[in-house]
């Protein structure tokens, strides 16, 4: 068996703004179990940079470890990439983008790879605003070996080996909301219909934008105990909204009806249209998503969607005052500003 994707393609094929191919944002072929999710969240991520004519160079790609941080082989083939060690994805992150801001930082990682030996790395990735969509692929267990409890799996629920998990879960959605996460979302590996323009809406995003997305396990935690399964999901979904991502463009106009409609518009001139669809949320108060997290908790429902945007978002850059240029592009007169500018330093501490 063969993991290489044929390179031959249909001469015919529709191209985007930038002349390219949906199967120009491909990678290898999955290696995952057969009707993983995390292969629907990879065609999720192809589909959202094709339809926003994203070049492909301009995409850095990281992960750390698990089944989730295999994924960035298996799209944009032709973008930058590293895969990091167990939980420090968000370390390699932040040096790259102090680094180079002019790429778009997409970080993948899982449940375990984020809410268990990662954590540090997460909540200081937030607390800074880093400028990377960071999209955790959550089935709640450990699919590398062998099925057992992540730190997301609900208090009560069996594993494959029939263990019951009796710890309380750690809900990444109300962390990022908590620790000021200027951007959280949370969807569905199964819909690909919400979760194509939250990622494209997460990438047009200025600062830290977190996507929690339930991606059933279908190998160890696919089964009717668990509230991670395909099932379970399906049964128990309630959205915030309906949402279309609109692209910039030189003219934008917008005619929607009074009360139903929510219009943001976003740092690089593009949109997103949230038609309301759960009562007592609005997706910049930051309140009121915390507080209708928890009451779709409360009825064990898993709400869905785009949960709260900042749109006066602030990134790491903004907030340190660095430069704009790529560092690898500083040269020695960049970098060495001459005697009298270190005077000028020297007497601004006497």
């Amino acid at each position: 068996m063969t993991y290489i994707r044929p390179s031959f393609r249909h001469p015919g094929l529709p191209k985007n703004d930038i002349g390219f191919t949906r199967a120009d944002y491909e990678g290898a072929i999955s290696t995952l179990c057969a009707g993983c999710g995390h292969d629907s969240i990879s065609g999720a991520i192809v589909q959202a940079c094709y339809e926003m004519s994203l070049e492909p160079h301009r995409l850095a790609k990281l992960s750390g470890i698990g089944c989730s941080s295999k994924t960035p082989t298996y799209f944009l083939s032709h973008s930058h990439g590293f895969n990091s060690v167990h939980g420090r994805m968000p370390s390699i992150a932040t040096g790259a983008y102090m680094a180079n801001r002019d790429l778009v930082y997409l970080g993948v990682s899982g449940d375990g790879d984020t809410a268990s030996i990662g954590m540090g790395q997460f909540v200081h990735a937030i607390r800074r605003n880093l400028n990377m969509v960071y999209i955790v692929m959550n089935n709640g267990c450990y699919g590398l070996t062998k099925g057992q409890h992540s730190a997301t799996a609900d208090a009560g629920s069996k594993s494959k080996d029939g263990a019951i998990n009796p710890f309380q879960s750690i809900d990444l959605v109300g962390m990022a909301l908590e620790l000021g996460a200027t951007f959280v979302g949370r969807s569905f590996s199964g819909d690909k219909t919400q979760l194509v323009p939250l990622i494209q809406a997460a990438m047009s995003h200025p600062g830290f934008a977190f996507l929690d997305v339930l991606s059933p396990c279908v190998t160890f935690n696919n089964k009717p105990e668990s509230t991670k399964s395909y099932d379970y999901v399906r049964a128990h979904l309630e959205a915030t909204a309906t949402i279309d991502f609109v692209p910039e463009k030189k003219e934008i106009t917008v005619d929607y009806a009074e009360g139903s409609s929510k219009n943001v518009k976003l740092h690089d001139g593009s949109r997103i249209q949230l038609h309301k669809l759960a009562p007592n949320w609005d997706p910049t108060d930051r309140g009121s998503a915390v507080n209708r997290l928890y009451e779709a908790k409360s009825k064990g429902e898993i709400l869905t969607g785009l949960l709260y945007i900042d749109q006066e978002s602030r990134d790491l850059h903004e907030l340190e005052n660095t430069v704009h240029r790529p560092l690898n592009s500083l040269q020695e007169t960049d970098l060495n500003p001459g005697a009298a500018a270190l005077e000028n330093i020297n007497e601004s501490f006497r």
